[in-house]
């Protein structure tokens, strides 16, 4: 699994307060509008594959590919909205943007005893454990990213710590997508290395 998003040599202040004071207005609302609906289609495409994974031991490729541009259109969103890029997101399930990489690969076969323990037990050895890690991580971003703001503004920079610090946070719930989404059996790491 490849989740990187490119940390700038320099940033723009004005970007930085446009999008603090308007970002959900001018980024937020059209993307996420359009998210709502594209997102119903992944939803209805997550329930059909875990029938076909459960049958064939497969999930079918353009199902896999659909719900992979679902997530990077969404990390695209997030890379922009948490300052992370100054480039307004791209609009589009094809479309790519420079310094953002969501990548996972496509599982040629999928274990089906997995993907039933995921379905049975996964809120208890899944999302309780990370869902419990992941909020305090969030906390600790969310603290992490005020801060930075802080920097960005008066430096043009985003200090390389706190942006690999706050890009794991995200890398880390990624996985934890992925995996509940059943789009690989790996189980995700307690971590937000790459």
């Amino acid at each position: 699994m490849q989740y990187t998003i490119s940390r700038q040599d320099s940033y723009s202040r004005g970007l930085l307060i446009l999008r603090t004071l308007f970002g959900s207005i001018y980024i937020g609302i059209p993307h996420y509008f359009l998210l709502f609906f594209v997102s119903i289609w992944g939803l209805i495409l997550q329930f059909l594959a875990f029938w076909a994974v459960l049958f064939t031991g497969t999930y079918p490729r353009g199902w896999f590919d659909y719900q992979l541009n679902l997530f990077r259109w969404n990390t695209r969103v997030s890379a922009s909205l948490g300052n992370f890029r100054d480039e307004y997101p791209a609009f589009g399930l094809s479309a790519t943007q420079p310094g953002v990489e969501v990548d996972i690969e496509y599982p040629e076969k999928l274990s089906r005893g997995l993907l039933i323990l995921r379905l049975l037990f996964g809120f208890i050895y899944v999302w309780i454990p990370h869902g419990v890690c992941l909020i305090f991580r969030g906390i600790a971003s969310a603290v992490v990213m005020f801060i930075a703001w802080w920097v960005q503004l008066f430096t043009a920079k985003y200090p390389e710590r706190m942006f690999e610090f706050n890009i794991g946070t995200y890398r880390w719930a990624f996985r934890v997508n992925a995996y509940s989404n059943f789009m690989t059996d790996s189980y995700p790491r307690f971590s937000g290395k790459p």
